[in-house]
């Protein structure tokens, strides 16, 4: 996976929504559900397109990451998780399960 250019969480999330990243997701119950269209999707309906990962200059519960996905039926949308000690393992292993296509 790739860091990309952003330098704070809500700069990364504006730019995806410009991209077209507009859906907003949240996992619940081993799935992700866009919070508008209320359509779930599995893990292997889902792609990784990019990530962002955001470390606090002087605070470490600041760190987070930022994922840019796309469901098999062309949704786009972002979900964030923090990183490190308070990460969601859940999520974390959910993603794991998700195909990556990013850099292309």
């Amino acid at each position: 996976m790739s860091v990309k250019r952003y330098t704070n969480m809500l700069e990364a999330i504006e730019e995806l929504k410009k991209r077209g990243f507009t859906g907003n997701f949240e996992f619940l119950d081993q799935t992700f559900r866009d919070l508008d269209s209320g359509i779930t999707f599995k893990a292997d309906q889902l792609t990784i397109v990019e990530h962002d990962r955001f470390e606090g200059a002087s605070d470490p519960d600041d760190m987070s990451v930022v994922y840019a996905m796309e469901s098999d039926d062309g949704l786009k949308g972002v979900i964030a998780d923090a990183f490190g000690l308070y990460a969601n393992p859940d999520l974390g292993g959910f993603l794991e399960k998700v195909k990556i296509r990013e850099g292309k």
